[in-house]
């Protein structure tokens, strides 16, 4: 068991009538139970809190006026990571996938596996099935690109990234995805809190579907993956955005934590 605590403090100059969708709040999963927790705004104003999709994820809605928006979002999480032996973990049969795991086969706005799959094949087509195929693609990835904050944007795909050769956390994870689901392994975007993250942000990791659940990766090597701490989860980072804005506002200061 482990005591994470985390959080953000957003700072949003607001020019017109805006609307805010945020999604910045840890997740309650089996992994992760949410102990004090706390919303602050300035100025005061109403709330929409409510969870999406099949994991039912905390989202908050608001929408103001021109002002300095202030936002500050805190949470205590303890952490209760499973144990498991790597080297026993197999891939799974696509016969025998889940359901819910099969949309992550398929390509996605910036993760475009099916333009990938020679690639992939070459690369890692004889590589041990299993969590050490995953990995081998995070070590192959983390040695091929270089992390360079500012190098890529909002419409950055894995292919940008793959010609590029530079990126941030998200491009390293929709690229580890696209590999993942080219070799037909279900791969998904994780938006959290990372402890030990420099410097700290909101972090993109990914998920692989082995065996019978979902495992932690991240191809940056940035932070330890026992310290991750869920968000958010889908098929790409379009999916897991901290926020949304509709109208007009500019973000002029954010500090995020996880200790």
């Amino acid at each position: 068991m482990t005591i994470i605590q985390v959080g953000c403090n957003l700072i949003y100059t607001v020019s017109q009538p805006t609307s805010f969708l945020f999604n910045i709040a840890a997740a309650r999963t089996l992994q992760q139970i949410i102990g004090e927790e706390a919303l602050l705004l300035n100025p005061a104003i109403h709330v929409e809190t409510f969870t999406i999709g099949q994991e039912g994820f905390q989202m908050y809605r608001l929408s103001v006026g021109p002002c300095e928006l202030q936002l500050q979002y805190y949470a205590q999480v303890e952490l209760l990571p499973d144990v498991y032996d790597t080297a026993g973990i197999i891939e799974t049969d696509f016969r025998q996938l889940p359901y819910e795991a099969l949309p992550y086969l398929n390509p996605s706005r910036y993760c475009e596996s099916d333009r990938l799959t020679h690639f992939a094949l070459r690369l890692f087509g004889t590589t041990p099935h299993g969590y050490s195929r995953v990995s081998a693609i995070c070590d192959w990835i983390n040695d091929y690109l270089d992390y360079q904050a500012g190098s890529s944007g909002e419409s950055t795909s894995a292919c940008d990234v793959l010609i590029q050769r530079t990126g941030v956390c998200r491009d390293y994870a929709h690229l580890a995805i696209a590999l993942c689901r080219a070799l037909c392994i279900p791969a998904r975007y994780v938006s959290g809190y990372a402890v030990g993250l420099q410097p700290p942000d909101f972090h993109g990791f990914f998920e692989a579907y082995l065996g019978y659940r979902w495992y932690f990766f991240d191809a940056t090597r940035m932070a330890p993956v026992t310290g991750f701490v869920r968000i958010g989860t889908g098929r790409d980072a379009a999916d897991a955005s901290f926020a949304t804005i509709i109208g007009s506002a500019t973000l002029t200061a954010m500090a995020v934590w996880a200790e």
